[in-house]
């Protein structure tokens, strides 16, 4: 009876170690629902992880003795984003050049002319503060050489959607959507209590797209990168993000 209770106890040893792939403060993580796609060496003798969690991108790096992981923006002498660059070599983004006539199709509302050379697309929800962020950081570049256009979802309280029709069924949406930031801290635009039929598809293939397109917070922003590939960040931008990526600026205009 020996013989088999070894095997058996040899047998969950290798299925322990199977489970384990990974160092033990990288398991931990993986065990909380991050999923490594690709590992590289980092700088400073350290291990990097490029990652995804719940769909969104993330990196990480190990320290040399493998004991502890450290979650951040890993900054190089110059004060270069190293993290940036890692995220772009080891994992890069989905294709999203086919979603590009998608967006142009969707319901959104033009912020600055429609003739202006720069587009960018963002999913915003009208209680999303990050939203409202985003929208103030735009005003100095908003003119005649962006548009930004705000493609209205209802997802993140029950007033949203209320809301984001309110801003759709205007007779300027434009002017609503600037009025509703304007005093987004107030609360904002008004919500429909009764959402128009066509205004409600509109806003439901709206969050049907977003959630096609892996955006799983507000906001989501898509534009291209100076190739004319179309990029996607979720979450509100740095200031060098935005005016170096989105944008595309070499400097203050």
């Amino acid at each position: 009876m020996k013989q088999p209770i070894a095997a058996a106890l040899m047998l969950l040893a290798a299925g322990a170690a199977h489970a384990a792939e990974h160092p033990a403060p990288v398991q931990a993580l993986v065990e909380q629902g991050v999923k490594v796609e690709a590992e590289f060496e980092a700088p400073g003798g350290m291990r990097g992880y490029a990652a995804r969690y719940q769909g969104e991108p993330m990196v990480f790096y190990m320290t040399p003795d493998g004991e502890q992981v450290i979650l951040g923006t890993m900054l190089g002498a110059e004060g270069e984003n190293l993290s940036v660059d890692h995220l772009r070599r080891y994992l890069p983004e989905p294709d999203f050049n086919e979603a590009w006539p998608l967006l142009e199709k969707a319901a959104w509302v033009g912020d600055g002319p429609s003739n202006a050379k720069r587009i960018v697309y963002v999913f915003s929800d009208p209680n999303c503060p990050y939203c409202n962020a985003f929208w103030r950081a735009t005003r100095p570049y908003v003119g005649k050489d962006l548009q930004v256009r705000h493609i209205m979802v209802g997802v993140l309280s029950q007033s949203s959607a209320g809301k984001a029709a309110a801003i759709l069924a205007a007779e300027d949406p434009a002017a609503a959507l600037a009025r509703h930031e304007e005093n987004h801290s107030a609360g904002g635009i008004e919500p429909l209590e009764k959402i128009p039929f066509e205004i409600e598809q509109h806003l439901k293939l709206n969050v049907e797209l977003m959630r096609q397109l892996g955006a799983r917070g507000t906001p989501a922003i898509f534009y291209r990168d100076r190739e004319g590939k179309v990029r996607r960040m979720i979450g509100l931008p740095s200031e060098q993000a935005l005016k170096e990526e989105i944008l595309q600026l070499s400097g203050d205009r």
